[in-house]
């Protein structure tokens, strides 16, 4: 166990504010799972913003729209504060948390541009992703931006897609390996380990009696994409330390028949503290095997001893800290 880095504040500026910053440098995105590619879009903000000696900022919109617009079922690579947390980790010192909500989804494009990026926030340069979309019905285009750009008087960047063996990185393909359970390609996609937040919880203290204590966690965001049920090799951070243990995530098949109630649980390793109501954060590493109804209690333990033999020698095999956010492509 050790301590973890300690990263600059993100500052977060109110809606209706004016915020007066130093020639701002602004990148746009919802950014969610702030993967790959969205870091190189952040990375090429800050870099830029160094060269001109501006200020890099982010605007991002909560809640996602996707919720607001009511497009489907729809579950979040990152709670609010995870994602405040993932902007800390890349640098960045100013995010604007846009309230997304229908009246500003009905902004034109010109609106939006004018309203915001330019009466609200100053823009100096504007950098964007290679498929951002922007304004009502999103009909805003980067030939849109080049047009309101000259028209404004600030300068555009547009920042290329980042691709793994010919594999364009998106949100999607993050969200659809995570649902099934592929967090090898989920975090290579993320470029850091997959991780929940939530607060340790009483539970029914059967994993204690049968020899694997757990923590049971509530998350702390409903709408955040739990991976498919099974069982993980994980690391655990409870106040700063971290812990190498095993997940499980289902419905207890051996033990309960209650199929509605699905369970997060993590048995940590060499741990003896009692952590109730404590936040922690878990970090996937890798997937051991499905969710399974053993025959028996005793078929149960002597598959648990096996994924705690698993999990030790796949974390064995891995840093002694989770992936975190890479720039090696700066």
């Amino acid at each position: 166990m050790f301590a973890f880095l300690n990263f600059f504040n993100v500052q977060e500026i109110e809606n209706g504010d004016i915020i007066k910053l130093n020639n701002p440098v602004v990148t746009i995105g919802t950014f969610d799972g702030l993967h790959l590619g969205h870091q190189l879009v952040i990375s090429k903000t800050i870099e830029i913003a160094k060269k001109k000696k501006g200020t890099p900022v982010v605007f991002t919109f909560w809640p996602h729209p996707r919720f607001v617009l009511g497009k489907g079922n729809f579950s979040l690579l990152n709670s609010f504060d995870e994602k405040k947390v993932l902007f800390k980790r890349l640098g960045v010192k100013y995010v604007y948390f846009q309230p997304f909500t229908k009246e500003f989804a009905n902004l034109t494009s010109h609106e939006y541009v004018k309203n915001i990026l330019v009466d609200k926030i100053g823009v100096k340069t504007l950098v964007v992703g290679y498929d951002h979309q922007f304004g009502k019905n999103r009909d805003g285009r980067f030939e849109t931006l080049g047009e309101l750009a000259k028209l404004y008087n600030f300068e555009l960047f547009k920042v290329n897609s980042f691709d793994i063996s010919d594999i364009t990185v998106s949100s999607t393909k993050i969200r659809i390996a995570i649902e099934e359970g592929n967090i090898t390609i989920a975090n290579k996609l993320l470029g850091y380990d997959y991780f929940i937040s939530g607060t340790v919880i009483d539970g029914s203290k059967i994993g204690k009696k049968i020899g694997f204590p757990t923590a049971n966690l509530k998350l702390d965001d409903d709408l955040k994409l739990v991976p498919k049920d099974g069982v993980y090799a994980v690391y655990v951070e409870i106040e700063n330390r971290f812990y190498k243990g095993m997940l499980y995530i289902g419905y207890r098949p051996t033990i309960e028949n209650q199929p509605h109630i699905k369970t997060i649980e993590v048995n940590i390793f060499d741990f003896s503290l009692e952590i109730y109501s404590t936040p922690i954060r878990v970090y996937f590493t890798a997937r051991l095997r499905d969710d399974i109804k053993f025959k028996d209690i005793n078929e149960l333990i002597d598959n648990l001893k096996i994924d705690k033999e698993n999990s030790r020698k796949v974390l064995k095999e891995m840093p002694q800290f989770p992936k975190s956010l890479i720039n090696n492509y700066i």
